[in-house]
């Protein structure tokens, strides 16, 4: 029975590492990402450049 016991308690203990490490991974993760600029839609955002079209017809032009 006390053998039982021991291996319970190693294996709460270890249960707990687990726990707490995800816990901080997760925090980190949190904070990195807030940090991290990133663009909301980088296809929305896109700008072609046609300087180099012979062809190319602008907008603007009418």
């Amino acid at each position: 029975m006390d053998t039982i016991k021991k291996i319970f308690k190693v294996l709460g203990v270890l249960a707990a590492v687990a726990a707490f490490a995800a816990g901080v991974y997760t925090l980190v993760k949190k904070l990195c990402d807030k940090k991290c600029c990133k663009g909301e839609d980088d296809k929305e955002n896109y700008v072609s450049c046609s300087c180099c079209d012979a062809d190319f017809v602008s907008e603007q032009t009418k």
